[in-house]
């Protein structure tokens, strides 16, 4: 690991840890976010993690720019992995259904399995919660196994509803809140993901782990999901 500076703007540097995804990138950036949480203290106004970065918004009028660089660098020295299995592990129940997952189909043809074994193999897997963003409480996770992987939609759907889980190349998600989007739906859960009322708003957070739990249509109704399909949605 070969840490590198970015400048994104006159307060904001971009703290790059690697250049390519992977799960075992994640215990090192949450040693990394706790480094710099503690460094910067009152004087950062804001840490995000991604994949493989963390974007650093610091107060000009607490720190300069040198200034900021040196803490970055006090808090990479020595920096060791943290330990696996820190964060938080989320079952989410799945209610997998070609009237709320019409991808399903278009991904047993690209991968050569049946439905059933698309839905088997993407629920057995405990996936890394990479990162939020896109809509509040969207949890960026992964990785999903290749042969599920599959490219956004050409055309994304103007409306997608909330529970909504889709699968974009190797991250999987569910959409906490309607919106826009082009990720291949394959099911609905009916876990509230963004909560004005939580602490830190979103269910899941970097670090946690999530694993898919595959329900009948009557458990998702009695768990408060709705079943409307989504082209009644449209």
């Amino acid at each position: 690991m070969k840490p590198r500076i970015e400048v994104v703007a006159i307060d904001c540097l971009m703290v790059r840890l690697f250049d390519a995804i992977a799960e075992d990138n994640m215990p090192w950036m949450l040693a990394a976010t706790r480094r710099l949480r503690e460094g910067f203290g009152p004087a950062l106004v804001d840490l995000v993690p991604s994949y493989t970065t963390l974007m650093v918004h610091y107060d000009l009028l607490a720190l300069s720019p040198a200034q900021a660089r040196e803490l970055i660098d006090q808090a990479l020295t020595d920096l060791q992995p943290q330990a696996q299995g820190s964060g938080h592990c989320h079952v989410l129940p799945v209610w997998y259904d070609l009237s709320v997952g019409p991808e399903l189909t278009l991904l047993a043809q690209r991968s050569g399995l049946a439905v059933d074994e698309v839905i088997r193999r993407h629920s057995q897997h405990h996936y890394q919660v990479f990162a939020l963003g896109f809509a509040p409480g969207f949890a960026f996770m992964g990785l999903v196994e290749e042969q599920l992987a599959a490219p956004r939609l050409n055309t994304p759907r103007k409306r997608v509803a909330p529970g909504s889980v889709g699968i974009a190349e190797r991250q999987t998600a569910a959409y906490p809140v309607e919106s826009p989007g082009g990720w291949n739906l394959i099911g609905r859960t009916p876990a509230k993901l963004f909560d004005r009322e939580r602490d830190g708003y979103s269910l899941m957070q970097p670090g946690d782990s999530v694993r898919f739990e595959a329900i009948g249509r009557a458990e998702f109704i009695n768990l408060g999901g709705d079943d409307t399909p989504l082209e009644a949605q449209a």
